[in-house]
């Protein structure tokens, strides 16, 4: 299988951010990895080992440091559990899994036998989202309650903003190595500055195969069938997943919806402060 980093050097470069960025939290942590059917993951295991699981997963083109940041209010009252997904930059596996079945849940069940969790709680954000609905899709009696913040997979935004502010502005900084083209289209997507972000991404676009195959939406039967609760916190002026168009549609198609939040103040990545408030919501739910 061809690496999807190119050239090789460049995955330790992203590596060395990752270590980085996860040094700069200043947690205690340990690793566990498991093999599954898709390969080699890596799960990053912090919090508080007496209390309840919780399982986190990053969005695309991400890694499990940048979910424990954002879930780190979190850290006292959970064992949390943060995933690295297969095929992106981070220290799984470079497996490449479809959107279009149910690979997906597959991966995310195996991971969760593995690690023996008993009806642990899911929370995840964009591509995150995707996969813990998979994961649903595919069998939903052995999780609690899952927290789905910007979700990929219920809605699409207009591509023709997402063309014209984000996935321009990454081809002319690959093609230009000009940081502004990154500064441009992170405005886009990020409510607040993000210094890690800027040169976590910068090295991806160079160094790494990106997946920009289109992201499905889920079929209304799918959705009638997951019994979960499900908590879903959208955000409003989200170009990729718009927040009022999501909440319309889940209220139709979830029928274990339990809470809708809009985040009027966010775009698609959240600020600290809209973090916090989703960690409290978790936290309030139990």
């Amino acid at each position: 299988m061809e690496s999807l980093y190119k050239p090789q050097t460049g995955k330790a470069e992203i590596l060395n951010l990752y270590n980085q960025k996860l040094k700069d939290l200043n947690i205690n942590y340990s690793y566990i990895e498991v093999q599954t059917a898709f390969g080699k993951t890596n799960i990053i295991v912090s919090g508080n080992a007496k209390k309840q699981p919780i399982l986190v997963v990053h969005g695309s083109n991400g890694c499990a440091p940048i979910a424990l940041e954002t879930y780190s209010e979190l850290a006292s009252d959970f064992q949390i559990f943060a995933v690295d997904v297969l095929a992106q930059p981070n220290k799984s596996a470079e497996t490449r899994l479809s959107m279009q079945n149910d690979d997906y849940g597959k991966w995310l069940h195996e991971v969760i036998d593995h690690l023996k969790l008993v009806n642990p709680t899911l929370a995840g954000f964009s591509f995150g989202g995707l996969i813990i609905l998979k994961a649903l899709e595919f069998k939903d009696s052995n999780i609690k309650e899952v927290f789905l913040t910007a979700p990929a997979y219920i809605v699409n935004g207009n591509p023709l903003k997402a063309l014209f502010k984000v996935f321009i502005p990454m081809k002319r900084y690959m093609k230009t190595r000009k940081t502004k083209y990154v500064e441009w289209f992170l405005n886009a997507l990020f409510s607040e500055k993000d210094d890690f972000a800027l040169a976590f991404l910068s090295k991806v676009l160079l160094c790494f195969r990106m997946d920009f195959t289109p992201v499905p939406v889920i079929h209304n039967r799918d959705a009638a069938s997951i019994k979960t609760p499900i908590t879903l916190i959208a955000a409003k002026d989200d170009l990729m997943f718009p927040g009022e168009k999501m909440i319309k549609r889940a209220n139709k198609i979830f029928p274990s919806l339990k809470q809708t939040v809009l985040l009027k103040q966010s775009k698609h990545v959240q600020n600290t402060f809209d973090n916090k408030r989703i960690s409290n919501l978790i936290l309030g739910a139990f």
